[in-house]
């Protein structure tokens, strides 16, 4: 009697192990798993990492902030930021009543303003006006002077047809 109670124990005991042992086994399973599908996802997020830098790099490039043969131009003039300071003056043509001077066209929904601007380098900008309804390009050519003036030309321009 006591023989048999010590078999079923160890039979008992050899079951509970059994089934630990596997139980850890799928668990370990399991995780390596998740670990290699996180691996996989961070190596993804890796290389989606770097390509949003080489984009950012490839929509940096034609900008003066980066243009180093195009800010010796303005370094006599002791400018801190010579993009902001022409980004600024081109936004102060906003500021007269009526449609902006530099935009060639009447407003329609209201009076035409620039809103965005990209300078290329030390002669060309890119701008964007809208009315609020309608909207269009402008390509400037600029000239920032010694005494700090600018002087904007309209080089091309373009209004967008309206499209339901």
């Amino acid at each position: 009697m006591k023989r048999n109670l010590f078999l079923y124990l160890f039979i008992f005991a050899a079951l509970i192990a059994l089934y630990q042992f596997v139980s850890t086994n799928n668990i370990v399973k399991d995780k390596n798993n998740k670990i290699e599908k996180l691996k996989i996802q961070t190596t993804e997020l890796k290389d989606s990492v770097q390509q949003l830098h080489l984009d950012l790099l490839d929509m940096q490039y034609f900008s003066l902030e980066n243009n180093d043969d195009a800010l010796v131009y303005y370094e006599h003039l002791s400018l801190d930021d010579p993009s902001r300071y022409i980004a600024d003056k081109l936004l102060e043509t906003n500021e007269i009543k009526g449609t902006n001077p530099l935009i060639p066209y009447a407003g329609m929904e209201g009076d035409f303003k620039i809103n965005k601007i990209k300078i290329l380098n030390h002669k060309w900008i890119v701008t964007d006006f809208s009315d609020g309804k309608y909207w269009g390009e402008l390509l400037l050519k600029y000239e920032l002077k010694d005494n700090t003036d600018v002087d904007f030309t309209v080089l091309e321009h373009l209004l967008y047809t309206k499209s339901n």
